[in-house]
């Protein structure tokens, strides 16, 4: 049963109006602690339903702190490791051992570190001409093998960049798909794209889309810092009045247009049968009105 206490929310500052449910802590360590305690709870629920407990990670910075608490904090030695499967969100167009690979950094911190089997860690060869439709053949193969209906991610940990991007989904690149549906009605949903472009900050990348990202189980996104406070508040203009939140922190009203996703790819983010969950640090929010 997920504590309680995670949910108590620190007075100051005000807490964003976000698609989903929004977890403030004064600072990014507190956010990590938060972060951390749910993707353990979160585990071990899905290794005892379901057998297995899959994860897609986030490359980067921001999560790296969260990974290394997983190793180190002896309240999280129980992680379920050796049921767990560990998936990468998005690469860059590199080689391992480039020090710009996603997979490289998560690889050091888990792979090397938690006792995960290593056919349960499933990097993308990202240098490969075929490593979108690869990657995304080995998803449907291994996790169509679950129980019908249960055929998705139980978890998807996102972070989100200062342009709104997510994964590797820049603002106006081709991997966004706006347009694909609508062309292709009858198509399968990509789950897996290169993209590349102007729009792509450099190098090319592979990522996970959002029809991937929409269908996880659970979807966490870490923003912490200063740097973060703007596209907040732009995230919080984009959801408007007309979407609040529903029970268990679902997003209600109309989704986003997607002339407003190709601004701000973040908006994107909305699980289709999942919770999407904020971890956000006090410097990330608006600061208080004076005298509040």
């Amino acid at each position: 049963m997920t504590d309680p206490d995670l949910y108590q929310l620190d007075p100051k500052p005000p807490v964003p109006i976000l698609p989903g449910v929004v977890i403030v802590r004064e600072a990014a360590h507190s956010t990590i602690d938060a972060l951390a305690a749910e993707m353990f709870i979160h585990a071990n629920n899905c290794a005892r339903a379901y057998g297995e407990f899959h994860m897609a990670l986030s490359g980067g910075s921001t999560p790296v702190p969260l990974y290394e608490r997983l190793m180190i904090d002896p309240a999280l030695r129980d992680f379920p490791w050796e049921k767990s499967h560990i998936w990468i969100v998005d690469e860059r167009r590199v080689p391992f051992d480039d020090a710009r690979s996603n997979f490289k950094a998560i690889n050091e911190i888990l792979g090397d570190h938690s006792g995960i089997p290593a056919a349960n860690v499933h990097p993308i060869f990202a240098m490969s001409e075929d490593a979108d439709t690869a990657y995304e053949l080995q998803l449907r193969q291994v996790l169509g093998k679950r129980e019908r209906g249960q055929e998705r991610l139980d978890f998807m940990m996102l972070g989100m960049g200062s342009d709104g991007h997510t994964a590797s989904l820049f603002p106006h690149s081709p991997a966004l798909g706006i347009d694909d549906r609508a062309q292709s009605p009858r198509a399968l949903p990509r789950l897996v794209r290169i993209n590349s472009g102007p729009n792509v900050t450099p190098p090319d990348r592979v990522t996970m889309t959002f029809d991937m990202i929409n269908a996880s189980r659970f979807v966490a996104v870490l923003a912490t810092g200063a740097a973060k406070r703007a596209t907040i508040e732009r995230v919080a203009a984009g959801v408007g009045a007309s979407c609040g939140t529903g029970p268990g922190g679902a997003p209600i009203g109309p989704a986003p247009s997607g002339e407003a996703i190709a601004e701000l790819p973040i908006l994107g983010v909305r699980p289709v049968a999942g919770v999407l969950r904020w971890y956000l640090d006090h410097d990330a929010c608006a600061s208080p009105a004076p005298g509040a």
